[in-house]
């Protein structure tokens, strides 16, 4: 298998996520670790955050706002980069276990699906406002927040390339 096809591989359906997941689970000691969202223009803030995120457990999984998710979210604007290369390109990171694309605005229902021992969020959230918060801690799991790296953002290098 070439690269191209084990990145690609890493990209799964829901359906096809959970049956990893529990293949994992079921075959040894795995801690899954869940973060999520748009990445539209993958930054050294966003590495950071999330290779601090994989050295939480054994699997890092990566739920990923859809095109349409985003743009409701960003406005008409974005993603300026299409879920599938979004998807590839945080494939791409040796620490990425997973890639899973979700539509709502929220990953609650990837989550609740998923079921992660730990659920991660980048920047100033409180614990208990994170989507997932209370699932998780109800099955024995933990919430982790990373702070930002700061200096690095999607929305300030869009600017600056405005500019």
């Amino acid at each position: 298998m070439n690269h191209t096809e084990q990145i690609a591989g890493k990209i799964l359906t829901q359906a096809d996520a959970v049956k990893q997941i529990d293949y994992w689970r079921s075959n040894s000691n795995a801690s899954i670790v869940f973060t999520n969202g748009c990445f539209d223009i993958l930054h050294r803030g966003h590495l950071e955050y999330l290779a601090k995120a994989a050295d939480l457990g054994t699997h890092l999984i990566i739920g990923l706002n859809s095109d349409a998710s985003v743009k409701r979210l960003k406005g008409a604007d974005r993603p300026l980069n299409k879920e599938e290369d979004r998807a590839f390109a945080l494939a791409s990171l040796s620490f990425t276990h997973l890639i899973v694309v979700f539509d709502e605005d929220t990953p609650a229902n990837l989550i609740e699906l998923l079921k992660p021992e730990i659920l991660v969020k980048g920047g100033d959230y409180v614990a208990e406002s994170i989507v997932g918060y209370t699932e998780t801690i109800a099955r024995g799991g933990r919430v982790e927040i990373i702070p930002f790296c700061e200096g690095y953002s999607t929305t300030s290098l869009i600017e600056k390339i405005k500019a």
